[in-house]
């Protein structure tokens, strides 16, 4: 199986990478269960790259159905060490306009009941999560956007809701009381296995509208959300693209060494199973370990 170091994960609209060339297609299962579908694996900008579409072919899954533990050690099998995600996110600040790019930096959690760690079953860790996303590739991702062309916001606090039913007006006014900025469905739990598998994660948020506190909310439709998906997919396409030409870096971040000093349980208490199935994330440490 080829080992390839950087992942791609495409959300609403971004179900594919166009510029990606000699494709092949990876179909893995994990001890979790099956990824939303086959991974991708092609060169794109002289880089090997692995491609997943978050929802499945056809956008057949909903936030809440996604496996997240199986997409992100599906990734770690294939040796990926840097995750550039795109996803589509509703706006909670009047200076981020539909068609704007965000970079968040940090994230507020509204979800319930997701697993959203690889461990339990005998193994206890506990991983540092101050600052979820990457801070190194966040910033490639940044400067290659502004390359771009796009009006992009570096910083700001992602809610992660659980839907799939839109916030009410209620919620959204409260978000916006607590200073936050943008609201979408999928993002935090991919960024904590992502640090649990001590890879880099960053995500490209792509606002699509104004979350319903905005006055003009009620004058959306359907069809203007899909044009801005369609449109926001093809800058996603620059922005990635540009990232992955300054990839890979030397991994000095917290995100690489992320489970160091995160196992808690003694080595010898750890069920043979459960060390088997997270040898890939924990195995350079138990043998280590006296």
């Amino acid at each position: 199986m080829e080992n390839v170091r950087i992942g791609i994960i495409g959300g609403s609209g971004l179900y594919d990478m166009a510029d990606v060339t000699d494709r092949n297609e990876v179909s893995l299962t994990t001890p979790f269960g099956d990824p939303s579908g086959p991974y991708v694996t092609g060169t794109l900008r002289g880089r090997r790259v692995v491609f997943l579409a978050r929802h499945g072919a056809g956008h057949r899954l909903s936030p809440s159905e996604l496996n997240y533990r199986a997409n992100i050690y599906g990734m770690k099998m294939l040796g990926v060490e840097y995750v550039l995600s795109a996803s589509a996110v509703g706006s909670l600040k009047e200076e981020y306009k539909p068609l704007d790019i965000v970079i968040p930096d940090q994230f507020l959690d509204r979800t319930k009941g997701r697993i959203s760690t690889f461990f339990g079953n005998g193994l206890v860790a506990h991983v540092g999560f101050a600052h979820p996303f990457c801070r190194v590739l966040s910033g490639i991702a940044h400067d290659s956007g502004v390359k771009a062309g796009a009006t992009i916001h570096e910083g700001g606090t992602y809610v992660c809701m659980e839907g799939p039913q839109f916030s009410t007006l209620a919620e959204s006014r409260i978000y916006r009381s607590w200073g936050m900025d943008i609201i979408g469905m999928t993002n935090l739990q991919e960024a904590k296995l992502a640090r649990e598998a001590e890879i880099c994660y960053s995500t490209i948020a792509l606002v699509t509208d104004y979350d319903c506190w905005h006055p003009d909310h009620d004058s959306v439709t359907i069809e203007m959300i899909v044009a801005n998906l369609v449109q926001n997919a093809k800058t996603a396409q620059q922005i990635i693209a540009g990232a992955v030409e300054n990839l890979p870096f030397d991994r000095t971040c917290e995100c690489a060494t992320a489970l160091k000093y995160a196992l808690i349980t003694r080595p010898d208490a750890i069920p043979a199973q459960t060390r088997k199935d997270l040898a890939p994330l924990v195995g350079k440490y138990l043998q280590a370990m006296p």
